[in-house]
């Protein structure tokens, strides 16, 4: 299994380069799972149907499962941020798994960046980031030394970049190959 995030504030892009890389993958014959972590509250259940029911009346796990699908709804006691690593585990074997947030993990990054929105840079000071990803690689706010900078808008681009990383890609636990 292959893993790697990518990251980036919100409205960057990241889903929408997502989307492309996950179907050029499939294209290529390759499984994918995305991982996204969210800021945000959510909720998929919907009040007064039954699961959301269970939950309501304290189940901590309520299982979804139907002939094309399966969800799992885990309430926790206490807020706190998930780890990646444990999420990953959780997960059936497949080709690639592709982390959508998690700037902060121990795991190889690409930084999504757009020029529009001037942010500061996520990767100086984190060696697991692997590559930049951005719109306008010329107005990026510092030079990007060792790490190759690859076409925001051109999602098959980045997958050829990632096939071509494979190797160095492979998923064994918190221990990263490369």
């Amino acid at each position: 299994m292959k893993v790697v995030g990518f990251c980036g504030p919100s409205g960057v892009g990241k889903t929408t380069l997502l989307e492309g890389v996950i179907a050029a993958l499939r294209a290529a014959g390759q499984g994918v799972s995305v991982i996204k972590h969210t800021h945000k509250r959510f909720d998929i259940d919907q009040p007064g149907k039954d699961s959301w029911r269970h939950r309501q009346a304290g189940a901590g796990e309520v299982l979804l499962a139907n002939d094309r699908r399966l969800v799992l709804l885990r309430e926790r006691a206490e807020p706190r941020e998930p780890d990646v690593h444990a999420l990953i585990a959780e997960l059936s074997p497949v080709d690639w798994v592709l982390v959508e947030g998690f700037k902060h993990a121990a795991l190889p990054k690409v930084e999504v960046w757009r020029a529009a929105l001037g942010q500061p840079l996520l990767h100086p000071g984190d060696a697991h980031f692997i590559a930049v990803a951005a719109d306008d690689p010329a107005a990026l706010p510092q030079p990007v030394p060792g790490l190759p900078v690859l076409p925001l808008n051109d999602s098959q681009a980045v997958t050829a970049q990632l096939l071509a990383w494979s190797e160095r890609l492979a998923y064994a636990g918190e221990q990263i190959h490369g």
